[in-house]
């Protein structure tokens, strides 16, 4: 009875936060640096969050105002975009050809029909913060329930705790930084990347579970993602639809890593809106500082107000995909979104996802290892689950290791993090998950 009536709170909630969005008086303008929003004064930001965010706040994480912050691209990458941005088309206004290097589409106007897919192809192609190679490690995550008591208190209770040993991506075009640039010609999979994460080392009953992943140039072509179990011992491959589900009972699935990392051709896009919005992106706490009022379900960090972020509809092709639709938010700036709301089939706000992002020479402030130039580094994420009252959050690097880099970028191939192309295949996830 206690989990139905938590359940009915949670729908009830999701139901007044959608109500509490209608337009008001409130502004970007209204919001000073140094203040604090919290649960008790959340009306104020209802313009300038997603529904998801602002029940994130109204069940008890607090944002601290900052200045806002231009993040510039650097300048070898907006060289490449006014090398090969005129040449980018889109065919059947869904698949991407003629992308070399740099943003794929540099000036997009808000009235163009196919507005929105630019975004989103920016937002896939467009990451100057990473155009080679990426090796994240020691990442870890919880994953627990959130409940609420009689004095209205809010409880996150985890349940399991995760480890990822590795997280890489290699890109095969786009490359900017290490040669071959601009791309691997030597690519007889014919990929725009290879991604993997493995092995994993907590909990106990999944250590060893990996899995790779390979985006092709061919944007109409779907993803393969394979998927290592080895209680099985098998190699099991997954189909895009699963890349929607949540998996070993966290509340992330693979296409939201990110806050976006499904196919782009493989959704409708809308433009919703262009507007002011708030954005974590300017973080100062690692690791990440655990919110009290929500029981540590979410972080309290830095929040600033973007001036121009794209909102964008995106309503997947393939009829058995979890949600009925992503409300993504991309900052018109570095083409990053810092959070975005799912819907589940019968149109009701499901999920959300939310990232915290430092911009700094230094991944980890407390290491040695340091950047010729400032970069983005997302340092905490955390997925809910309104309806189940259900929560993972996600630290990089890890809580508990403190002292680890976390994040190598476009390394290149010879630093002592990187590793050969084998990682990237199925030979390799079986060898280097036993």
């Amino acid at each position: 009875m206690k989990t139905i009536k938590l359940m009915l709170a949670a729908a009830l909630s999701v139901v007044t936060v959608m109500a509490s969005l209608l337009p008001t008086a409130s502004s970007a303008n209204d919001l000073k640096p140094g203040e604090t929003i919290s649960r008790l004064n959340v009306e104020r930001i209802k313009d300038l969050v997603s529904p998801g965010i602002y029940w994130t706040v109204e069940n008890g994480m607090d944002m601290k105002i900052v200045p806002y912050q231009k993040i510039s691209p650097p300048q070898f990458f907006l060289d490449a975009t006014e090398k090969y941005g005129s040449q980018v088309s889109l065919e059947d206004g869904r698949y991407i050809r003629n992308w070399v290097a740099g943003f794929a589409f540099p000036d997009i106007d808000p009235n163009d029909p196919d507005a929105a897919v630019k975004v989103m192809y920016n937002q896939e192609r467009g990451n100057y913060y990473i155009t080679d190679d990426m090796h994240v490690h020691s990442a870890d995550a919880d994953t627990g329930s959130l409940t609420i008591d009689s004095k209205g208190d809010r409880h996150y209770s985890v349940e399991r705790h995760f480890i990822a040993d590795w997280i890489r991506m290699l890109k095969y075009e786009g490359r900017l930084v290490h040669e071959p640039m601009p791309a691997i010609t030597d690519n007889h999979d014919e990929v725009l990347t290879k991604r993997g994460m493995y092995p994993l080392i907590e909990p106990f009953d999944l250590r060893g579970v990996g899995t790779v992943l390979f985006r092709y140039k061919d944007t109409a072509r779907m993803d393969d993602t394979w998927l290592y179990i080895p209680m099985i011992r098998r190699v099991r491959r997954m189909s895009s639809a699963q890349r929607s589900d949540a998996l070993f009972g966290q509340d992330i699935d693979q296409d939201s890593y990110g806050g976006f990392r499904g196919n782009v051709g493989e959704f409708d896009w809308k433009l919703l809106g262009v507007k002011p919005a708030l954005a974590s992106f300017h973080g100062e706490n690692l690791p990440p500082k655990v919110c009290e009022r929500d029981g540590g379900l979410t972080y309290c960090e830095n929040w600033e107000v973007r001036p121009e972020v794209y909102i964008i509809e995106g309503k997947p092709l393939i009829p058995s995909y979890a949600y009925s639709k992503r409300i993504i938010y991309v900052d018109k700036e570095i083409f990053m979104v810092p959070y975005a709301d799912m819907y589940d089939r019968g149109e009701q706000l499901w999920k959300s996802v939310l990232l915290s992002t430092r911009y700094s020479k230094k991944p980890n402030p407390n290491t040695d290892y340091e950047y010729d130039r400032e970069r983005l580094f997302v340092y905490a994420f955390t997925v809910i689950d309104m309806q189940l009252m259900h929560g993972t959050r996600a630290a990089i690097p890890g809580m508990q290791f403190p002292e680890e880099t976390g994040w190598y970028l476009d390394i290149g191939p010879e630093a002592p993090q990187s590793v050969s192309e084998d990682w990237w295949t199925i030979a390799g996830l079986l060898t280097g998950t036993r």
